[in-house]
């Protein structure tokens, strides 16, 4: 067993790999930018969104209880449409600085939990292929399949979360080229 104490350098290092990977891949590459579509008369539905008074936040329309959610008044609604979630932020410029640091907090989490699983699993002076393996394996659990959950149940067009998918599939080579190469030895 090999302790997270003397993986904090792969920890570190993949986290700060996979951030400027993420970012080379979201400003330089052309495919993600079609994930994202403009509403149809954008500029008549804002105001109405603004006076509905909004606030930031996950909702759902047209909105039900368990409960309601098989009535027939609410099937109908339901047939009616639009049917779908709105993910509301605060008014103003996006707060670019804290998604960023968020993202890179999210990404040093991934690397303790693949330090704690590779480290785990895999011995002291293990060979690289051994530590790649167990090591992108776990980083593809969380970048990989993490996207999936929002095809499933929040309507993400497929399209997005496959695109998302190969990017975690990117993240996680990277991360587990890391832990490999910084494997004590």
């Amino acid at each position: 067993m090999v302790s997270l104490i003397a993986l904090w350098l792969p920890i570190l290092l993949s986290a700060v790999i996979v951030f400027i990977a993420s970012s080379i891949i979201h400003m330089l590459l052309p495919y993600h930018r079609s994930d994202y579509k403009q509403l149809p008369e954008e500029d008549k539905l804002l105001p109405v969104l603004r006076a509905a008074g909004l606030q930031p936040g996950l909702y759902h329309f047209p909105y039900c209880t368990h409960k309601d959610m098989n009535s027939p008044a609410q099937q109908e609604r339901f047939k009616q449409g639009p049917v779908g979630f709105l993910t509301m932020y605060p008014s103003g410029p996006p707060n670019m600085p804290k998604f960023l640091g968020l993202w890179f907090v999210y990404c040093l989490i991934v690397g303790v939990f693949v330090a704690c699983l590779t480290g785990y699993t895999v011995a002291f002076g293990a060979r690289y292929p051994v530590v790649f393996r167990i090591a992108g394996t776990a980083a593809f659990m969380s970048y990989g399949l993490g996207p999936v959950v929002n095809s499933i149940w929040k309507g993400q067009p497929w399209s997005v979360t496959l695109k998302e998918i190969f990017d975690g599939l990117v993240y996680s080579m990277l991360t587990a080229g890391t832990f490999g190469w910084l494997w004590p030895r």
